[in-house]
């Protein structure tokens, strides 16, 4: 895989054009994906390593992108320690047994590899079927933004009972941090051995941290997460919303890419990082929902931003929405194939 444009982009090397993958790629934009889902619960999906493997592939065979991406949730680790999960069309994750004190901690197991085979399974069939024509990306939550989802019983638009506990029982914060950083290094570790060839982070709600909270209760654990991984020749992704914001911290953590948020010059970005760290982004999701000369042309305008950049992957600020029109999102992936440097 050393040879892949994505590999090569991810290591900071000369690439004729920017790769191409798109967070949740394989999702609900998809007819295909909906065929499937409709016969089974999410869970269920993630679980049985066939079903996971055909949703993976959905993207390489209908988009055509540079990297295929497990499909999973950064939840099944907490669904591991304990986590009573559940996913509700419309409503999203709600685990039914909520972090609220000390014993609720304690009952959380960390000696959970086993629980996650499914995961290093579903690698070793997807990896078969990819046959090695394009890198195959395993990721994982970020120890606070797993954190966020057990202590609010699900998703959350202000993040309060999280910052409450935060900010009145930092102790078990940390004490709570430490047992996902561990599950997380050893999941990670455990999809490497399985055949990922790039893994990524996900800290999704880091934004709803001040830069202080972020430092303490966020990056500390990436840092420590990253610096634990059997990591030669797999590069690591650092992704967070607020990367905008938190690259420079980010940086300290020693990964491979910084995917960054739509917030953000990604060229001023790229150029304020240590030389070797490559960039990922950062197209806003929302302009594909508009006219197709509309999506070139911002592609392209950020292709001539980034022109001259070694060390940079095409991809949005996040995740595909389930309402983009599937022909936007493979025109953007065909603009992005069609171009060279």
């Amino acid at each position: 895989m050393k040879d892949s444009l994505f590999i090569r982009a991810a290591f900071s090397q000369p690439t004729e054009r920017p790769p191409v993958w798109m967070m949740r790629q394989a999702g609900r934009f998809m007819k295909e994906y909906w065929d499937i889902k409709n016969k089974y619960s999410f869970l269920e999906m993630c679980k049985t390593p066939e079903i996971a493997a055909d949703v993976t592939m959905l993207p390489v065979d209908l988009l055509g992108i540079d990297a295929a991406i497990l499909f999973s949730d950064i939840l099944v680790t907490a669904e591991a320690m304990g986590g009573e999960l559940s996913f509700t069309q419309g409503v999203g994750p709600k685990f039914a047994n909520p972090v609220r004190n000390e014993s609720d901690i304690d009952a959380l197991q960390t000696d959970v590899a086993y629980k996650l085979q499914y995961v290093a399974d579903a690698i070793q069939v997807i990896q078969q079927r990819l046959n090695g024509a394009i890198p195959l990306i395993g990721f994982a939550g970020a120890p606070f933004t797993v954190l966020s989802y057990l202590i609010e019983g699900g998703s959350s638009k202000d993040f309060k009972l999280t910052k409450l506990f935060l900010n009145n029982q930092p102790e078990l914060a940390h004490k709570l941090l430490k047992k996902i950083a561990d599950v997380t290094v050893t999941y990670l570790n455990m999809q490497i051995k399985a055949g990922v060839n790039a893994l990524q982070l996900f800290d999704s709600w880091a934004l709803a941290l001040s830069w202080d909270d972020y430092s303490e209760f966020s990056h500390q654990y990436n840092v420590g997460i990253i610096a634990q991984l059997d990591r030669k020749d797999i590069p690591v992704i650092s992704f967070c919303k607020g990367s905008s914001v938190f690259a420079p911290l980010m940086a300290e953590a020693k990964p491979d890419v910084i995917s960054v948020d739509w917030n953000a010059d990604l060229k001023q970005i790229k150029n304020n990082l240590p030389k070797g760290i490559a960039v990922q982004g950062n197209l806003d999701p929302f302009i594909l929902y508009a006219d197709k000369a509309v999506i070139k042309k911002k592609i392209l305008h950020l292709f001539e931003r980034m022109r001259g950049e070694e060390g940079f992957i095409f991809n949005l600020g996040h995740g595909i929405m389930p309402d983009i029109p599937f022909d936007n999102v493979k025109y953007a992936i065909d603009v992005v194939k069609e171009f060279r440097y």
